[in-house]
């Protein structure tokens, strides 16, 4: 099963791209909630090029690896990967007159509901686009 997320960002294109990529800019975005964070962060951004973000409990309680390796690249524009349990994602970056849509396709996993899945992801995605326009 595919689940599909998006957003629109008001920055332009070489700015989402980076804070997008940048080990450092997704330390600050990539949680789902306030009381999550990512602690380290590398990318590889080539095709066969590995990423990896260490998300942990703010308390310490529990944590794990989201990681992957790069299967295509299209700068600005396309980001896919496989990630280590072997789903796919797409990330497409549309650039738009005043904005960016950012799109997301990922297979989903089987341990939790796709609900679930699609509003984590979500929030994920919505934390970015703050992430970002705050940035600008």
């Amino acid at each position: 099963m595919k689940i599909a997320i998006e957003t629109v960002i008001k920055a332009n294109l070489s700015s989402v791209w980076n804070a997008w990529n940048n080990p450092e800019d997704i330390k600050q975005w990539n949680a789902a909630s306030d009381d999550w964070h990512t602690i380290r962060s590398t990318v590889d951004l080539r095709e066969g090029g590995k990423f990896l973000s260490r998300m942990e409990a703010k308390d310490g309680s529990m944590g794990f690896d989201f990681e992957g390796t790069y299967t295509r690249i299209v700068p600005h524009k396309i980001i896919e990967y496989r990630m280590s349990d072997g789903r796919e994602v797409e990330v497409e970056f549309v650039e738009r007159a005043d904005n960016i849509l950012v799109k997301t396709v990922f297979d989903a996993e089987s341990e939790n509901p796709p609900e679930m899945q699609r509003a984590g992801w979500q929030a994920i995605l919505d934390n970015f686009g703050r992430y970002v326009e705050m940035k600008r």
